[in-house]
């Protein structure tokens, strides 16, 4: 497991992971990548595809958040997806429980939500074999 950490959480950060990965040595590398949002995980896409990187034949894409814009990208991109609606729902119950009466015997509980893996293109099952010229 690598974990790279960048300052910034967009496009232009991603294309630096990228480059980052694509300066692995070819035993480094990894075959997948998960991104911490959508931006990160197409801009590493662009910088990938930019240098010849076949996703996900050579290297599957993963994002996190299922922008809209994750759908129409070069290789549609695989997301992770929140349930918004929920999210917020459970934060506006909590927030009103917490400042109500009898708030003060409030007893704290764990909300937990069901992400979605919405599967696109980037991380489609790719060959047994990896391209060795990349």
């Amino acid at each position: 497991l690598l974990v790279f950490e960048g300052s910034r959480a967009d496009l232009t950060g991603g294309r630096a992971g990228g480059a980052r990965v694509l300066g692995l040595g070819a035993a480094e590398r990894p075959t997948a990548l998960f991104c911490g949002n959508d931006l990160i995980a197409m801009g590493v896409l662009q910088g990938l595809y930019a240098a010849g990187v076949a996703v996900p034949k050579d290297m599957a894409i993963v994002g996190y958040g299922d922008l809209e814009l994750a759908a129409g990208a070069v290789v549609p991109l695989s997301s992770v997806r929140q349930p918004a609606a929920g999210l917020g729902r459970a934060a506006a119950e909590l927030l009103i429980e917490e400042s109500g009466p009898g708030a003060a015997q409030h007893v704290h509980r764990d909300v937990v939500f069901q992400p979605e893996l919405v599967v696109r293109a980037s991380s489609l099952p790719r060959p047994a074999v990896r391209n060795p010229g990349w």
